[in-house]
């Protein structure tokens, strides 16, 4: 059920509307490279989802997730989150790049990556944490 969810909410970020003012940008490419990285990322969501509901890790406006309350997650397990989320933010960082990279537009990865930023927080289940404007955390 969580990785069928994953798939939804991957197919649905890169399928939405193209970029603003990168219209031909194709966010739905891909390469090997994509695969990969798409297929690293869902294998980890399923341990992902049970911080995102406790609100111990959240969604940032750049695209990336972050540690929001590191009290919500027991000491004998905060190693192990951060190390979760660091191998997170790295596949989402070369997704990123690699999106834009396919599109031969290396240049675009920053608009690419604050897109997905917003697509991540619209598809994030109902009590979920993201960063709004100035850093400030929210509650879906």
């Amino acid at each position: 059920m969580v990785s069928r969810f994953y798939n939804v909410l991957i197919f649905m970020a890169l399928a939405l509307a193209p970029l603003a003012g990168l219209a031909e940008a194709n966010l739905e490419i891909n390469t090997p490279a994509i695969a990969s990285l798409k297929q690293s990322m869902q294998s980890r969501h399923a341990q992902l989802v049970e911080h995102y509901n406790s609100g111990a890790v959240g969604l940032t406006r750049d695209g990336m997730v972050a540690v929001r309350d590191a009290n919500a997650v027991p000491l004998a397990q905060r190693q192990a989150v951060n190390a979760l989320v660091s191998a997170e933010n790295q596949d989402r960082a070369a997704l990123y790049r690699e999106i834009a990279r396919a599109n031969n537009h290396p240049e675009w990865e920053s608009k690419i990556r604050a897109t997905f930023g917003q697509r991540w927080v619209n598809l994030a289940r109902s009590g979920w944490w993201y960063q709004a404007d100035g850093s400030v955390w929210k509650q879906k």
